[in-house]
């Protein structure tokens, strides 16, 4: 959980919301006014810091400052507000201060590309974004009131998606995408939550209405593994509600527990893709050994290799088949694969 006012990273039971642990309590990576936390594809915990415009990396196990992993301004990078993982495994963050969205490596942490151009299709005060199901990037343009939308692979404008003000949207902050796929978006300046349709990008509706809950400014909206939603409400803590409904279901966490102090975003820590593997291997050899796949109708083509630190995730749309540790996945061919069966 990203506390702002006090610039720090608080670890609570997703639960019981019980106050378990300050990360780097000493602060020795200089964090300030943080925002967004997002595992990385190492597993380790990946905070944007909006007051030193860059990206800070923590160890999830014990809690230490590792590195800056996106450093100050790269990029151009300038009042750094949220970030997303794209499918391509790199990372997005929104530039508040440049209005544009820019690219980064998702394992180095390297500059690509600046992303969306800044103020493309009238981008003002970008702040969260999300890729939807049909792959394309949508983006909070808080200056204007509205949803934009970019093609996900080249980030060209393509519309407005919910145009300025439209179903009261006021001061638009987090927003995601949820288990049905609509689009879900904290209305700051309505204290809300509104549902979009994630086709026409017309309002559904309020899902969490006007104040309900307690709900005093509304910042990160985040699904929870139990599929309801929780509400950063910059006043007064974590507010759960029903994932289905939008009914308030009770304040998880309490502003002041642990030392919470403008809470901004949160994150569940996922379970590893590594641990999902059925099989690891672990003495895989380039050039000697080849990996046996059994009859399933696949080729080398239908298979997706993913670099997760030094290891290599093997699996297909549907199913995660193994875990090649210590293997980079640019190495691998279709000559390092048997398909039987």
């Amino acid at each position: 959980m990203a506390s702002f006012n006090n610039d720090s990273i608080l670890e609570y039971d997703g639960n019981s919301g019980d106050f378990i642990r300050q990360l780097d309590p000493l602060n020795i990576g200089d964090l300030s006014g943080p925002i967004d936390p997002t595992f990385g594809l190492d597993g380790n915990l990946l905070v944007t810091s909006f007051g030193t415009d860059n990206v800070l990396k923590y160890d999830v196990e014990t809690g230490d400052f590792l590195e800056e992993f996106i450093p100050t301004g790269s990029g151009g990078l300038s009042q750094t507000r949220d970030l997303v993982f794209g499918s391509d495994n790199n990372i997005y963050v929104t530039s508040e201060g440049t209005d544009s969205v820019l690219k980064y490596d998702g394992i180095t942490g390297d500059f690509i590309e600046e992303f969306v151009s800044s103020g493309s299709g009238g981008l003002d005060n970008p702040i969260g974004l999300d890729f939807g199901a049909d792959n394309n990037l949508y983006v909070a343009s808080n200056g204007n009131d509205s949803i934009l939308k970019f093609d996900g692979t080249t980030g060209d404008f393509l519309e407005e998606f919910v145009p300025s003000g439209s179903g009261d949207l006021s001061g638009p902050l987090g927003l995601t995408f949820g288990p049905n796929d609509d689009l879900y978006v904290s209305s700051f300046g309505t204290n809300s939550v509104k549902k979009f349709d994630h086709i026409t990008g017309e309002l559904l509706e309020d899902f969490v209405s006007n104040g309900e809950g307690g709900l005093s400014g509304p910042r990160g909206v985040t699904f929870g593994p139990d599929d309801d939603l929780y509400v950063s409400s910059f006043d007064t803590g974590i507010l759960r509600f029903n994932g289905t409904t939008g009914t308030f279901v009770d304040e998880l966490i309490s502003s002041g527990s642990g030392g919470l102090d403008g809470p901004v975003i949160a994150a569940f820590i996922p379970s590893s893709p590594l641990q999902e593997a059925t099989n690891t291997i672990t003495d895989f050899e380039l050039g000697e050994d080849v990996i046996v796949i059994g009859s399933m109708g696949l080729s080398f083509n239908d298979l997706s290799l993913t670099q997760i630190g030094n290891d290599t995730l093997i699996e297909t749309q549907t199913q995660v088949l193994a875990t090649l540790l210590d293997v980079h996945s640019n190495n691998l061919s279709a000559a390092d694969f048997l398909f039987v069966g």
